[in-house]
């Protein structure tokens, strides 16, 4: 049996625009089957809504932690049920 798509809502914290952080996630969520969003915040932070396979989130979160290690100083991740209103996973300017 197939497991359920869920959502994640992520909040990274730091030094983390600027870095190709949004173009980096995007490469990852297409390579996972990812859908969603990732935007810069007028706060400086990156914010990414994120639907897909349980664990291909987890590992997409933690392949971002990995690779921007030394500009990620805090990331919020708040999980909810998919909408499945996505079709690809976008950069929003």
């Amino acid at each position: 049996m197939a497991q359920q798509n869920i959502r994640y809502h992520l909040v990274f914290f730091g030094e983390v625009q600027g870095v190709g952080f949004r173009f980096t996630s995007r490469t990852m969520a297409v390579q996972r089957r990812i859908t969603g969003w990732v935007r810069n915040t007028d706060g400086g932070q990156v914010e990414i809504t994120a639907e897909g396979d349980p664990g291909d989130l987890k590992d997409f979160v933690g392949e971002l932690k990995g690779c921007f290690s030394d500009y990620i100083t805090g990331c919020e991740v708040n999980e909810s049920q998919a909408t499945g209103e996505f079709t690809r996973f976008d950069i929003h300017l």
